[in-house]
């Protein structure tokens, strides 16, 4: 099977209870290329940071990731009964789809499971069943490749009440299922780039996937240039098209045991330092290599890509990620109507604010006007501008569109 038709782990849903401002909201039937638009402060971030929080509760653990949002005090969504609840749909190829809930509270000053659990429905008319089921540390999950209802469940004691039982039993050969999904979550990459980052020069050393900040650029670069050189040459012709001029991007080892990476203009005989390039390229390159990535993560999150970026290229930067979701699953979120002009209805969700001051969320191929204008030829993003949403636009007032304020 070739690289743009290998069949890989899906998330298919998201819903979330009690996180901040997203007193209830879910996502149904999420694309490979999912993007959330709206003004600020409606939730764009605040979803961006469920991954982040779910795949540090997998990765550093439960109580690190919860210290770290200001507990319960600034996690849970003001005056909201009940535990922060996340819940994801996951499809792995060959298996029926997997529902795991996590729910989260805090006891005398510290975090505990509620309830953690795994479902899913054997065979396409089968009742839902839970093969794996938690309270507080307590509970027992059904082991084996395909667990049935009829099989037995076995109770596992976790040494805490802060422990994930599916980040505990994942790592027990005799349970494949649980383990397929802690291995799914631990491999997302919840992306936090910035151009500072890029410029570091790290020790040498080759390193295969770029990090969340971006600060290991340097290394990814020499990793392909010794082990991937065809994938470095793509990200660099790309790379060529986006920005006029440039050459080569080359990674260089120094005396002193540092990594210097330099960039080539065509003009030039001389390179010149990473740390002297625009922003814009750097953070060019540093999406190209990771949407580039020869073994992708699972699940990649973008925030606001258009930054130091020219709105021109905006739309080509879709279409490399349109692409990439071949082979992995990303969710962006923008405030570039360029981007989205690159974008389908069914990938894109539009996020408000309501009365109470609760996210709201809206998928875009829902809007039929938006629906209709989009199939006779319009674009999203100058649908958008020109108000045709009506959710999600800094001008609503009191539930009407920016083309009703406008008297259009």
């Amino acid at each position: 099977m070739s690289e743009n038709k290998r069949e890989i782990p899906r998330l298919r849903g998201l819903k979330v209870r009690n996180y901040r401002a997203l007193r209830e909201v879910e996502f149904k039937d999420l694309e490979p290329l999912t993007v959330l638009l709206g003004p600020n402060g409606s939730g764009k971030t605040t979803v961006f940071d469920v991954f982040a929080f779910l795949a540090e509760c997998f990765e550093q653990g439960l109580r690190r990731a919860w210290d770290k949002r200001g507990r319960v005090k600034e996690l849970k969504t003001r005056g909201a009964d009940g535990p922060v609840t996340i819940e994801i749909k996951y499809k792995e190829p060959d298996y029926p789809l997997i529902t795991y809930h996590l729910s989260v509270d805090e006891k005398k000053g510290a975090p505990v499971v509620v309830e953690e659990w795994l479902q899913w429905r054997r065979g396409r008319y089968g009742r839902p069943f839970r093969f794996l089921e938690y309270r507080e540390g307590k509970g027992r999950a059904i082991s084996g490749e395909r667990p049935d209802e009829k099989d037995r469940r076995i109770e596992i004691p976790l040494k805490r009440p802060d422990l994930l039982a599916v980040n505990a039993l994942g790592q027990l050969e005799e349970h494949p299922r649980v383990a397929s999904l802690r291995e799914f979550i631990t491999g997302w990459h919840v992306s936090y780039l910035s151009a500072d980052h890029a410029r570091i020069q790290p020790e040498a050393g080759p390193q295969e996937h770029l990090s969340r900040t971006g600060d290991n650029l340097a290394n990814v670069i020499q990793y392909l240039m010794e082990q991937h050189p065809d994938r470095l040459m793509k990200i660099i012709e790309t790379l060529r098209r986006r920005v006029p001029r440039i050459e080569s991007v080359i990674s260089q080892s120094m005396p002193d045991g540092r990594l210097l990476l330099q960039i080539k203009d065509a003009p030039f005989s001389q390179p010149i330092l990473a740390r002297f390039a625009s922003d814009g390229t750097l953070k060019m390159l540093a999406y190209l290599v990771l949407l580039y990535d020869p073994d992708p993560p699972s699940f990649i999150g973008i925030e606001e890509p258009e930054n130091f970026l020219h709105p021109r290229i905006l739309p080509e930067l879709a279409e490399e990620c349109r692409m990439a979701a071949s082979r992995t699953q990303l969710l962006v979120t923008t405030h570039s109507p360029s981007f989205v002009n690159a974008l389908y209805p069914e990938e894109v969700w539009v996020l408000w604010r309501d009365e109470n001051g609760y996210t709201q969320v809206r998928q875009v191929s829902a809007i039929d006007k938006v629906k209709r204008f989009f199939e006779q030829g319009a674009l999203l993003g100058d649908l958008w501008m020109e108000g045709h949403f009506g959710v999600g636009d800094p001008l609503v007032m009191h539930g009407e569109s920016s083309t009703d304020v406008l008297g259009e």
